[in-house]
């Protein structure tokens, strides 16, 4: 975090500042890092107690004092040695103390902010956009999926007066959620990739999906850029909302920042992008998965609007081997077995575009097994799009699923049921059971997929399934 004094924070935040039986003062400077995990609290920390669904972090905070901890931000007074800032609410605080950082910083003159937010994607195009800027200058970008009211300001915490570049990934589970991450860092470069299916159990259904996601572009200004998916029928209606220049990318026609020529392979993606202007490159993207060509048209969108030059974007791209584990993660190699983990998480958009990614990247002589869990969040439409993977299983040939788990058992009897199909498929209750199954029966050459939501805990066997075949 930038320095600050006690007394700037607390007026930051709207606390009462309490220095009792320490040996600060108001103004007393603290810079460390800010945190709500008290095993990363280091000397100088800032450690923000956050009460929890199933926990309090008041409980840790004798243990971030003993480690250091230079500040304390707290919901009630605790009987400890260390500088304390009483708030209502902790994470409250912790928004407004990283609005006020990202303001200061930004009145420096040289912080630009890219937005990104969508159904699908959003850390692997972040993570993308993170390898283009910064060879450009000091950049922060969230670690893993941090883009929540509380990861997200943690990583707009980690600014520094030098920061040039802040990419926020901004995620939701409801209306409202991304435009207070919005009002803390408002983004020079807006960017939203997909809308579907994940999450509508929680936001309330699809159309509450988009009026959240919309909320990336809705406060944007004219000066700033709106990088939209012109593929997606959800998205494009929100250049109407925004007052921002759009900017479209995706595989048609009418997008600015446009994908042809598409090869997928085992070893990634080769594509043609062409940006405004009409200048072109070929870009070989070892990510796999065809559908991770539309993130890559999104950090291309976006690089080039902060104006990166074409040949140094596709050559950062070209860098990238692995977009984040556990999302489309080659592992295995023993006897020509390809394992790919692919269980951080799962939508209908993002299992059918694992399955796709399957079946073209399949060994031509050899069997596909994909292992799949539950697609968790889904509401009311978690049956029919469970049925709809199962048929798309059979419709693309895989030659044998593993469905593990009562939440994705209804995928299993929809493919079994499927009678033209000459695959084969197995239930089993857990991924020990799943383990042993495919160890038992893959042969030399297979593929194998493993994808389900983070609550199913799949990316544990996929890992497993790596390692056996490594």
């Amino acid at each position: 975090m930038i320095a600050l004094t006690l007394a700037e924070i607390a007026s930051a935040v709207g606390g009462a500042l309490r220095l009792d039986g320490t040996q600060a003062a108001p103004d007393t400077i603290v810079d460390g890092v800010v945190t709500t995990d008290s095993r990363e609290v280091v000397a100088g920390s800032v450690f923000v107690a956050k009460r929890g669904e199933f926990d309090d972090g008041h409980r840790f905070a004798p243990a971030a004092a003993e480690q250091g901890a230079a500040l304390l931000i707290v919901e009630h007074a605790l009987d400890l040695p260390v500088p304390q800032i009483v708030v209502a609410d902790s994470v409250d605080a912790l928004g407004a103390l990283a609005t006020e950082v990202v303001a200061r910083v930004r009145a420096l003159g040289r912080l630009r902010i890219v937005g990104v937010t969508g159904s699908n994607g959003k850390t692997t195009t972040k993570n993308l956009l993170r390898t283009v800027l910064e060879r450009v200058g000091p950049t922060v970008a969230a670690r893993a999926s941090f883009n929540n009211e509380v990861g997200a300001p943690i990583t707009m915490l980690e600014l520094t007066n030098e920061t040039e570049f802040l990419v926020a990934e901004m995620g939701a589970s409801g209306v409202g959620e991304i435009a207070r991450l919005v009002r803390m860092a408002r983004p020079d470069v807006g960017i939203v990739l997909k809308v579907g299916l994940a999450h509508a159990g929680e936001f309330g259904g699809i159309e509450q999906t988009v009026l959240a996601k919309s909320e990336m572009v809705a406060d944007l200004v004219d000066t700033d850029v709106a990088v939209l998916n012109s593929d997606d029928p959800r998205v494009v209606p929100m250049a109407g909302l925004t007052p921002a220049r759009v900017v479209w990318f995706g595989f048609g026609e009418s997008a600015d920042v446009r994908a042809t020529d598409i090869r997928a392979h085992a070893r990634g993606t080769e594509f043609t992008v062409t940006i405004p202007g009409g200048e072109t490159a070929r870009v070989h993207f070892s990510v796999l998965g065809e559908h991770h060509v539309m993130n890559a048209l999104a950090a291309i969108a976006a690089s080039v609007e902060l104006g990166v030059p074409l040949a140094s974007v596709v050559a950062a791209l070209e860098q990238v081997t692995l977009a984040e584990r556990w999302r489309m993660q080659v592992m295995g190699g023993r006897d020509g077995v390809t394992v790919i983990n692919d269980a951080y998480n799962a939508s209908p958009d993002s299992m059918s575009a694992a399955l796709k990614t399957l079946a073209q990247v399949k060994n031509p002589e050899a069997r596909t097994i994909a292992v799949l869990g539950e697609m968790s969040e889904l509401g009311e439409f978690s049956g029919e799009e469970h049925d709809r993977i199962g048929l798309l299983a059979v419709r693309l040939g895989i030659s044998q699923l593993v469905v593990v788990g009562a939440g994705a058992r209804r995928l299993h009897i929809t493919a079994i049921n499927e009678g033209s199909w000459d695959g084969e498929s197995a239930f089993v209750e857990s991924a020990d059971e799943a383990f042993d199954l495919v160890t038992s029966s893959v042969r030399p050459g297979d593929t194998v997929l493993v994808k389900s939501s983070n609550s199913a805990g799949l990316r544990l066997l996929g890992d497993r399934l790596g390692e056996w075949f490594a």
